[in-house]
């Protein structure tokens, strides 16, 4: 197809009701010359049909420029469709209504679509950032509500858990930097978190 000069829809002309009956034949046969990529004939049609159309388009979007964006794809794709039109099953200007309409609500379904998957989306991470806070948080909590707690243990106590669970030192370390049996380490670490898990009401 080569270029056609496309008007905007505002640019229409007007059609009194006495000849609408009238211009039912003539869009057919315009349709049908269209059809054999005639494009004088296609500036005819798109001088009738583009206001019906951009009113059409109008009532679905409620959004002039997106209704004018639509109006232009509806004539373009009567141009490429204008073959598969029969008019045995309808008239032309219904035909092409019918195109505007269904363009239509597929640009509100499409734009609706888009606005669910975003939503999902920020839904989904939204979720996870709160998961991950809500973590990190607890984390802290627990690790803040323990060093409180290490103040109801023994001197010695306190020393041996700090350096098992907080020096990261093995049991048989511990014992060799206090300079005491592994065994005197062992009982103090259970007798500690006996203790630690009683202050912090923690069910065995």
């Amino acid at each position: 197809m080569s270029t056609v000069s496309f008007l905007r829809p505002e640019r229409r002309r007007s059609r009194t009701a006495e000849d609408a009956d009238g211009a039912t034949d003539a869009l057919g046969a315009l349709l049908r010359r269209v059809a054999r990529g005639d494009e004088q004939a296609f500036e005819a049609l798109y001088d009738a049909v583009a206001g019906p159309v951009y009113g059409v388009v109008l009532r679905v979007l409620r959004d002039p420029a997106q209704s004018e964006e639509v109006t232009q794809e509806v004539m373009v794709e009567v141009w490429r469709q204008a073959p598969r039109y029969e008019a045995a099953r309808g008239s032309a200007r219904g035909w092409v209504l019918t195109v505007a309409h269904r363009r239509a609500v597929d640009r509100v379904r499409s734009a609706q679509a888009s606005t669910d998957r975003e939503d999902k989306v920020a839904a989904r991470d939204t979720d996870r950032a709160f998961d991950v806070v809500a973590e990190e948080v607890e984390h802290r909590l627990e690790a803040e509500q323990v060093r409180r707690s290490l103040d109801v243990l023994t001197d010695l106590q306190r020393e041996s858990v700090e350096l098992a669970y907080y020096g990261g030192y093995t049991h048989r370390q511990v014992a060799e930097i206090l300079g005491i049996p592994l065994g005197t380490v062992k009982t103090r670490l259970r007798d500690g978190l006996i203790r630690l898990r009683d202050e912090m009401g923690v069910v065995a």
